[in-house]
Parts: C-alpha cells; sequence; structure tokens
C-alpha cells in the first residue's frame, strides 16, 4: 500500500519552518522523439513542472528539436556526455568522461556536443554537463570551465556547490529505477525514503540546504510502475505549499537563495551557494 506520509510530513516541517524546498527534475538519455518520450512531455505539460531533458550530442536529431519548440519554454536541454560510450579500462565502471590524458578526444567531443545542441536547441540548450552514468573523472571535471560548461550534475548530495570556479554543480538524488539486478522501477517505499532523507538532511544543516532536491527519470526504460509513481510524485508535490519546482536555469544559477527563511550565513555554514 502506498504511504505518502514520510514525504508529507517532512514537507509539513519545511512548512512550519517558513522554508521552501526547492526540488528540480532531470531525465536522462533524449536523443529523438519516441513514444515514450512523448509520454514524458505530456507528464511534463500536465503537471506544470519544468523539466530539464539530458540530451545525447551524438543521437541528437532535429526532429527532437521541432518537438521541444512545441513545448513550454522552461524544458531546458542539458549534455548527456557525447555518445552515451563507456571508455572505462576493462573491469572497472562504466565511465564515458575518463581523464583526457586517459583519451585524449574527449574534450574535443565534448565541446563539439555543446556546439551541436546549440545549434539544435538554441536558447534551451544550457552549459550544463550530464555525465553518463553519473561518473566523470576529476581531471575531466577540472576541465569543463575551459569547455564552456558552467554546470555539472551527478547523483547523490554535492559535496560542494563549486566543485571549481565558475562550475555549479547540482546533482539528482532520487533515481526512480532499480539497475540491477534487473532494471525496474526501484518500488515505492525506497524511493519515497530517498526523496524524503535528502529533504530532511538540507532542513537539519546534514547536506547543503541550498541544493534542490533532484528526481532523476529515465523516460526510455520506465515500465508501467514507474511512469505511475512518477506522475504522482509530481502531483503530489505540486499540491504542497512548501514546494517550489526550479527550472534547470535557475537552480543552476550561481549564488542563489533558495529558500525563504534559510539565513545566507547559516548557508554558508552549511556548505550552501554563497
Amino acid at each position: 500500500m502506498s504511504d505518502w506520509r514520510p514525504l508529507d510530513q517532512e514537507l509539513d516541517r519545511w512548512a512550519a519552518a517558513g522554508r521552501k524546498a526547492s526540488l528540480w527534475w532531470r531525465d536522462d538519455d533524449a536523443g529523438a522523439p519516441t513514444a515514450a518520450l512523448e509520454r514524458l512531455l505530456d507528464l511534463a505539460a500536465r503537471s506544470g513542472q519544468p523539466l530539464a531533458l539530458a540530451v545525447i550530442p551524438d543521437r541528437a536529431e532535429a526532429a527532437l528539436a521541432e518537438r521541444l519548440s512545441k513545448q513550454a519554454p522552461d524544458i531546458a536541454v542539458l549534455q548527456h556526455g557525447f555518445a552515451h560510450r563507456n571508455h572505462a579500462p576493462d573491469g572497472e565502471k562504466k565511465c564515458e568522461l575518463t581523464a583526457p590524458r586517459q583519451r585524449p578526444e574527449t574534450p574535443e567531443e565534448l565541446g563539439r556536443g555543446r556546439e551541436t545542441l546549440k545549434a539544435l536547441f538554441d536558447a534551451r540548450a544550457l552549459p550544463v554537463l550530464v555525465p553518463p552514468w553519473n561518473r566523470i573523472d576529476p581531471e575531466m571535471t577540472a576541465a569543463l570551465p575551459a569547455l564552456g560548461f558552467t554546470g555539472l550534475s551527478t547523483y547523490k548530495a554535492r559535496k560542494q556547490p563549486q566543485p571549481r570556479p565558475g562550475l555549479q554543480q547540482v546533482n539528482c538524488h532520487l533515481d526512480i529505477l532499480q539497475w540491477r539486478p534487473e532494471r525496474r522501477f526501484l518500488g515505492f517505499a525506497e524511493a519515497v525514503a530517498l526523496l524524503t532523507d535528502h529533504l530532511r538532511a538540507r532542513r537539519e544543516g546534514n547536506a547543503d540546504p541550498a541544493e534542490p532536491s533532484g528526481i532523476l527519470s529515465h523516460h526510455a526504460v520506465h515500465d508501467e510502475a514507474a511512469w505511475a509513481f512518477l506522475e504522482d510524485l509530481l502531483e503530489r508535490l505540486a499540491r504542497h505549499p512548501a514546494v517550489r519546482f526550479l527550472p534547470a536555469a535557475e537552480a543552476f544559477a550561481p549564488d542563489r537563495r533558495l529558500e525563504t527563511g534559510q539565513p545566507a550565513e547559516a548557508g554558508r555554514r552549511a556548505g550552501g551557494g554563497a
């Protein structure tokens, strides 16, 4: 049985404290119009929530840009690596964005991918990198500002708002899918707990209070349970007065204050954006 009480109670605590819980929504692995993408865009339109679509440049089609032109302007395009291809050595976890000294062509590919998305999506394309498999070598992270990136998004609570000067990191904290041993919906209780735990950690100062809690979906591989949960979650969050969904452009803006009732000095002590 679906039990939303842990999430509802946590949001009620934010409201009681006079604070807004900022959230954002990222969906990975886009490239072309598909039935699954159409379902995602329909859900975004019905929920009224801004969506950040992580697009793989090497698979990006002009037809996708044409389709997005009919959507609300708060649907943004982020860069999902270059080709979503594994370059990690045998025996290591999958990673496309390995160290430039190991694969010198990676920075050039990222730059080319950035130009591709700008040409296709114009103002929707933000200079934000989403590494495939949420993995990026620290040397590659250090190279991003020189390639024109101002944002980075991976998974789990960020360690700091800016891993490099001029590079704002905003992660996701609830992936609604389980990937192993089989790919399927994570499960209701587990999904609610992940989002609730991050919100609680922010409220209590055990995670950066200025990092919006991120919901991560993967439209191309959702089962029906994942779709149903995502729709119910977005609808429920939209009704709560303590919730504010952020467009990606705002989520990745530097030096922002995302919560009401959050003193700037307290945000700095907790590692928040200063």
